[in-house]
């Protein structure tokens, strides 16, 4: 008789602007509001311009590869499945435990961060309290039901989006001498950006600038994790990778281009927060604390959304019957809860092995997440040109696709996130 578990499906609940936010929920965290300011210390105002935008012409590219597949084949933990079928089962099963364990590392640091952060207003509460109760925030809004899981990341990540937003539109404003600057006589438009050259530290910055940029744009293959809860996927998903990039482009870019006019690069580091300074400079009042607040969404939405991505993960694997069925059960509404209880108790390890060794397992598991990003995207490339290829000999049309990647540079036919770039990454995974 037919197991009960397998005969429970994923419900199709999410629409557009959830998938949208779920996607800037993982990618806008800590890295723009903290980190920003190191990167345009090392690089510089152009540097770190330019490699924000070469970062997101690579997930372009590679976001087209993943719209391509995941509309022709919508299906929960996408990626990993792609990767099964068209390179090999190791690989899939490579990539998809990379993949959890990238997002079970960051759930025990942005825990952390969180109770840290509630420290500003509440010290005389140990840290731990708030770490634990957080946790037990996110566990719950995971296991209630998709849509509302997809509502409370929506609300979340728009916190964030909508103070980028007014952060832009004041710095722009304080940019064009419309607001007052402390400290400063004139209007500085675009004057900082000469002040210590093109690269301050060198043209090999933008390299080490690029890594860090490269993580940052990590989560936007959340699209595709999500492509088997998602309404109507042959129309949601392809409009959401194009609402997203555009907009983390905008986000980002937008974002580094007024740091760096209002911030010198004197000025600029991990001492403080970049935004509480430029805001300090401009006279918002209660700056730290509205940027506080911001941070701590910022980290409570990266969590959502990586317990979300992690616990799908381990149900792609038991789907596939490459682990336990254990972690395939759903409830009733559709949702993993044995991969959600796993992946919360891994990222409470990882929490662990924070406080207990941070020099040690931990760096180790943080070293290993982070090339997690790299080998996903391979993949996802790698998958897109196998499944063309072979759609084409079995002799289909290109055209009869219901979204495909375009046709931006051509080499005999193939797309540019066809060409030189997925060769070499084809070549390293010995496949051709």
């Amino acid at each position: 008789m037919e197991n009960k578990n397998k005969q429970r499906e994923f419900q199709r609940k999410m629409k557009t602007r959830h998938l949208v936010m779920l996607s800037l929920g993982g990618v806008i965290g800590t890295g723009l509001f903290l980190s920003s300011g190191y990167t345009i210390q090392q690089a510089g105002p152009f540097g770190t311009i330019l490699s924000y935008l070469i970062g997101a012409l690579v997930v372009y590219l590679v976001m087209l590869c993943l719209g391509e597949l995941s509309v022709h084949m919508p299906e929960t933990g996408s990626f990993h499945s792609y990767a099964a079928k068209y390179i090999g089962p190791g690989t899939g099963y490579t990539v998809a435990w990379l993949y959890w364990l990238t997002w079970t590392v960051a759930l025990g640091s942005e825990f952390t961060a969180a109770g840290l952060l509630m420290q500003r207003w509440f010290p005389f509460i140990n840290v731990w309290v708030w770490s634990a109760f957080f946790a037990i925030l996110i566990f719950v809004l995971n296991v209630l039901t998709v849509k509302f899981f997809a509502e409370s990341e929506f609300w979340f990540a728009s916190v964030k989006v909508v103070a980028i937003v007014i952060f832009i539109v004041l710095g722009a404003a304080a940019m064009a001498g419309l607001l007052p600057m402390a400290h400063s006589e004139s209007a500085p438009l675009f004057s900082n950006f000469n002040q210590a050259g093109l690269f301050p530290h060198g043209a090999f910055s933008l390299i080490m600038t690029m890594l860090a940029v490269n993580f940052a744009f990590s989560g936007t293959e959340l699209i595709g994790i999500a492509a088997g809860e998602t309404a109507n996927p042959e129309k949601t998903i392809p409009k959401a990778i194009r609402t997203t990039l555009w907009r983390l482009i905008i986000f980002f870019v937008g974002t580094i281009v007024v740091l760096s006019a209002l911030l010198p690069v004197s000025d600029a580091g991990v001492a403080k927060s970049p935004f509480v300074a430029v805001l300090e400079r401009i006279g918002v009042p209660y700056s730290a604390d509205i940027m506080n607040f911001v941070i701590l969404t910022a980290i409570l939405s990266a969590a959502n959304s990586g317990l979300y991505a992690s616990s799908r993960m381990l149900w792609s694997l038991a789907n596939k019957n490459t682990i336990s069925p254990f972690f395939a059960k759903l409830t009733k509404r559709g949702v993993p809860i044995n991969a959600v209880i796993f992946s919360m108790l891994g990222g409470a390890l990882a929490l662990l092995s924070s406080i207990v060794a941070p020099d040690t397992v931990y760096i180790v598991l943080v070293s290993i997440s982070g090339l997690a990003v790299v080998a996903v995207w391979m993949s996802i490339s790698a998958s897109q040109f196998l499944f063309r290829r072979q759609y084409i000999k079995e002799g289909k049309s290109v055209k009869d696709l219901a979204y495909r990647a375009y046709t931006i540079f051509k080499e005999k036919g193939r797309g540019l996130c066809q060409t030189k770039l997925t060769r070499l990454m084809l070549s390293y995974l010995n496949i051709e």
